[in-house]
């Protein structure tokens, strides 16, 4: 069942009372695909205290806890007040985010960031290369990406992201989330992880970023004279993510990793789980390596 944007908001509305902060977007960002990825979605538990809290296209997720919540990307700059009503219709406060980590720093993931910060006050968390380009409003030459230019590339940017290394921990509260620096897609791309758990069984949940060789038509990811080859470093990419420690995958685009019909299964079959896959994030690396390879093949001809 797919919620309007009407539906959404009023039943965050009801549920958290009148006085709540609401959340003023930035500007909306403009794209072919726009639209379809920005369609509202019922937010839903995954498994534990993680929730799926995106749109259509675009994955959001929160991880809860008493003494705050972090929460996985943005979406689109339009896409915040949805992702603000879903967290609300399921029984949270934005206002008790206390960090926001983004995969990668692209308008489609990274767009709502600025807006969900502000209502929140929350730390935002990036790769080195992410932060400048949260900080900057938009990706640096580095990107694939880069040469479709400023305005398609602009994100609405926020002060004082925090760096984050590779494997780093961060903490709120109980909550412990690892980034792993999965550069290629964009130089900072990150996939991050955590452990849920129901009683005593605990998970490892993986919130994969887009290990997708796409760029503008100038850019090479074998090297070129201007730029160096990225071709090792986004082999490593997939391979770390198909080593991860892997008990459910989330792919920042949902379609990627099925959410969809995982969703209906879970809503017709309420006593099994079908998020729990331990094959998904090897299915989901082995995919992105058949694409990497056919890209790196197509640019040898």
């Amino acid at each position: 069942m797919k919620f309007t944007h009407l539906t959404v908001l009023v039943a965050a509305l009801l549920s958290s009372g009148q006085s709540r902060p609401v959340v003023t977007p930035d500007p909306p960002h403009v794209c072919g695909e726009c639209d379809a990825w920005n369609r509202p979605v019922e937010p839903f538990r995954i498994f534990g205290n993680t929730h799926y809290v995106g749109v259509d296209g675009l994955s959001a997720l929160l991880v809860t806890s008493p003494d705050g919540h972090v929460l996985l990307d943005g979406g689109l700059p339009q896409s915040a007040p949805i992702i603000d009503a879903n967290i609300r219709v399921l029984g949270f406060r934005t206002e008790d985010i206390r960090l926001i980590v983004n995969s990668h720093a692209h308008f489609d993931h990274a767009g709502g960031i600025a807006a969900l910060q502000r209502v929140s006050g929350a730390t935002v968390a990036a790769s080195a290369s992410g932060a400048r380009a949260i900080e900057a409003g938009g990706p640096g030459p580095d990107d694939p990406q880069y040469g479709f230019g400023r305005a398609a590339n602009a994100v609405p940017p926020v002060k004082s992201v925090k760096i984050v290394s590779d494997r780093e921990v961060l903490r709120v509260g109980p909550l412990a989330i690892t980034a792993h620096l999965t550069p290629g897609h964009t130089p900072g791309s990150t996939t991050w992880t955590w452990q849920s758990c129901e009683g005593a069984r605990c998970v490892n949940v993986v919130y994969a970023d887009s290990l997708n060789a796409v760029s503008a038509p100038q850019f090479r990811f074998t090297g070129s004279a201007t730029s160096p080859s990225v071709e090792e470093q986004f082999r490593r990419s997939v391979t770390t993510v198909e080593q991860l420690p892997c008990d459910i995958v989330v792919a920042v685009h949902p379609s990627f990793t099925n959410l969809a019909g995982k969703r209906a299964r879970q809503k017709k079959q309420p006593d099994v789980n079908p998020f729990i896959d331990a094959t998904g994030c090897r299915v989901y690396a082995a995919d992105a390596r058949k694409r990497l390879e056919q890209r790196i093949a197509d640019e040898r001809k």
